[in-house]
């Protein structure tokens, strides 16, 4: 930082706010912290009794924090994400292009935001957005950067942009609701009514309903039925505890799906199955507390299983982290840790 003539300093970089002041019209910054000097700034800062000011020298090598920050946006931008062109006070911010499922490379941001002087926030990975919704902001600390600190941040990113909002693909769904006294009409279904109004968020339809009873082979042969209506997907309602009458996870497989998991480290939810089959269409096994409970698992992997992203058990498993709801007595979901 030096002190220099407002004649002298354009092209460079203030380090603090410049006040202006005009009796009954105005008071406030007229110039921020980190603005360039332009030629036609020099008539209006020597009005505002200026006749120096302190500059960041903008030395070859180093970068202004505006243009860092547009470099740093360039490693997180990818597909359905978009920028704004206005940086103020050198951040900028990524939005939504579109709905779909956000998603973001975390082990690489961890590596970039471990390079000093840069910095890339993000909000929670794998979750549901709307097209606008603020996905991440970055900026550089000091006001000027070197050149290859920037490098080193491109070099911990990758070749591949750190974000992406992968829109919805999956369009319909085939429900399986066990239960025989369902089945036989002894109790209302209250189960289906709540999944399909969660996947009609997505955009996703029941196509095809199926109430066979307790039966492994019933259920089985009823998730072959729905299949045959050639559904995106595939849900399974009841029947996932560890009971004995309790056939569902078994009748997945029987119908020939392959399990990824049976079991998830997130409360409520901790009895979900997932699996795939062999032309790539998945199949979730529902718990009951999905019926009764605000927000559960099934909220928490349907964004990615919306999008058609593949889970994986590693994928379930990484939920244990935040995956207990805290039972609040009225639901926030989804603006909440648990959900978001």
């Amino acid at each position: 930082m030096r002190e220099i003539k407002v004649e002298d300093a354009v092209g460079h970089v203030l380090c603090h706010d410049m006040t202006q002041i005009i009796p009954g019209e105005f008071k406030g910054a007229r110039f921020r912290k980190g603005h360039v000097v332009a030629p036609e700034d020099v008539p209006v800062l020597l009005s505002m009794g200026k006749r120096s000011v302190y500059v960041w020298e903008m030395a070859p090598g180093m970068v202004h924090e505006n243009d860092a920050a547009l470099q740093l946006c360039r490693l997180a931008e990818g597909a359905g994400c978009t920028h704004g062109e206005d940086i103020k006070e050198g951040k900028i911010e990524l939005k939504a292009a579109h709905d779909g499922c956000f998603r973001v490379r975390s082990e690489r941001l961890l590596e970039v935001n471990s390079v000093e002087q840069v910095m890339i926030a993000t909000r929670h990975g794998n979750t549901a957005v709307r097209a606008g919704d603020k996905l991440a902001g970055m900026r550089v600390i000091p006001l000027v950067i070197e050149q290859a600190v920037l490098d080193e941040a491109a070099a911990a990113a990758g070749p591949d942009p750190l974000c992406e909002v992968v829109p919805y693909k999956l369009r319909s769904v085939g429900i399986v609701t066990t239960g025989s006294e369902v089945a036989a009409g002894l109790i209302e279904d209250k189960f289906t009514p709540v999944v399909e109004r969660k996947l009609a968020a997505f955009g996703i339809e029941c196509v095809a309903h199926e109430l066979p009873g307790d039966d492994i082979d019933d259920v089985a042969a009823a998730i072959r039925r729905v299949r045959e209506r050639g559904v995106d997907l595939v849900v399974c309602t009841g029947g996932m505890s560890v009971d004995p009458d309790d056939n569902t996870p078994g009748a997945i497989r029987r119908a020939g799906a392959e399990m990824v998991t049976y079991g998830a480290p997130v409360l409520p939810g901790a009895m979900l199955f997932v699996g795939y089959f062999d032309d790539g269409t998945p199949v979730l096994g529902l718990p009951g507390c999905v019926m009764f409970a605000g927000a559960t698992i099934f909220d928490l992997v349907l964004p990615r299983v919306a999008a058609g992203v593949r889970l994986t058990r590693a994928d379930i498993v990484a939920y244990g982290d935040g995956g207990l709801c805290l039972g609040c007595p009225e639901c926030h979901y989804p603006i909440c840790p648990f959900g978001n």
